[in-house]
């Protein structure tokens, strides 16, 4: 099933203007039905899978899920993130993982894999600057129990050249604000350590927040911490709308029966608010909201639950649901031309099932 709120409709234009900006010579490069996927598709994306011998790879994939063209990983990767200043994409490596590996979709240039330097890991995500020169990287200070922002050099084959905090614990997810002066963190406010794996060690007295940060100067322009009645509350994962708004997604460490929002936005200089979502659909996200996408173009927020099975689709104006619907494995959530496409743990990726298992995240590869 693919997951779209409104039937895609594609035009020879729509195809032959993706096919120029993707690439004739990428195509060119592709077997026969890789290059006919990506002739009739309006949008590409890129998301991390494991195959069935247990290897870890990221593939580029058509909207209606079939795989373009895949690329090996060292390990596990879980978030994407692109620039389409420079067509270059990033897989991190899922935490406590120490590589990221930055790659051109269209195979134009050879990839380049990084490692975080000693005392750090990353945490999965990462975004570019506007201009696609740095790249931003959401790190652990495992020593000082601290998270910080790693930066990369994207024209020196990406030597890490500073660093900067993250003004919280545990920095997860992190996006790009739209002008590009600002970048906006999830600090998900738990502690780990590598040398105890992903276990969580703080969950009696967590700290989430959601922190802006200038890009220029690494300085802190305003922090949020979650109320103090929802300190177990993990804030996760961000995404930003048209109008400049922060949509934020949650993770719940507190007990299974409670019912706490799960989700919410905010604007620079305001309070968060969170999402005031019907029983049904909070129940339904079981606690646990594993990504969360922006449809700008059709002013509409994604939501997908890996333990609840469900993908939810929110007006973004009204914060109403839209549409909500039973996903087993949900995993990734992006934009697609129209309303959002979903994938899953099981390997669902829009109308198409594939023999591999999809990771948490999908990215995008193009605009709106």
């Amino acid at each position: 099933m693919a997951y779209r709120n409104i039937p895609t409709g594609q035009t020879p234009t729509d195809r032959r203007a993706f096919l120029k900006m993707a690439g004739a010579a990428w195509a060119a490069t592709l077997a026969p039905q890789a290059a006919f996927a990506l002739s009739r598709t309006d949008a590409v994306y890129a998301s991390a899978f494991m195959a069935p011998d247990g290897s870890y790879g990221v593939a580029t994939l058509s909207e209606a899920g079939n795989i373009i063209e895949r690329v090996p990983l060292p390990a596990r990767a879980h978030g994407m993130t692109w620039s389409p200043v420079t067509n270059r994409a990033v897989a991190f490596a899922r935490r406590p993982g120490t590589y990221a590996m930055i790659f051109a979709p269209d195979d134009s240039v050879e990839p380049i894999v990084i490692t975080s330097v000693e005392g750090r890991h990353f945490y999965g995500h990462g975004c570019f600057s506007a201009d696609g020169r740095l790249l931003y990287a959401t790190e652990n200070d495992f020593a000082n129990n601290r998270g910080m922002i790693g930066v990369y050099d994207g024209t020196n084959n990406f030597a890490r050249i500073g660093e900067f905090p993250s003004y919280g614990i545990g920095p997860h997810d992190m996006t790009l604000g739209q002008d590009g002066k600002m970048l906006v963190i999830a600090n998900g406010g738990i502690e780990t350590h590598p040398d105890f794996g992903r276990t969580k060690l703080n969950l009696d007295h967590m700290e989430p927040s959601l922190a802006l940060v200038d890009t220029a100067t690494g300085a802190l322009i305003e922090r949020h911490a979650m109320p103090d009645n929802l300190r177990q509350l993990s804030t996760r994962h961000v995404d930003i709308d048209a109008d400049g708004k922060v949509w934020f997604a949650c993770q719940y460490e507190g007990a299974r029966n409670d019912l706490p929002p799960l989700a919410g936005s905010f604007a620079r200089g305001e309070d968060i608010r969170f999402l005031e979502l019907p029983d049904e659909t909070t129940m339904a996200l079981a606690n646990y909201v594993g990504a969360i996408a922006v449809n700008r173009h059709d002013g509409l927020v994604g939501l997908t639950s890996p333990k609840g099975g469900t993908a939810v689709t929110i007006d973004a104006k009204t914060g109403k649901v839209i549409r909500q619907d039973a996903l087993a494995d949900a995993a990734g959530i992006a934009p697609s031309p129209h309303g959002f496409v979903a994938s899953s743990y099981s390997g669902q990726f829009g109308d198409t099932q594939s023999k591999v298992a999809w990771d948490q995240h999908i990215v995008r590869i193009g605009k709106l």
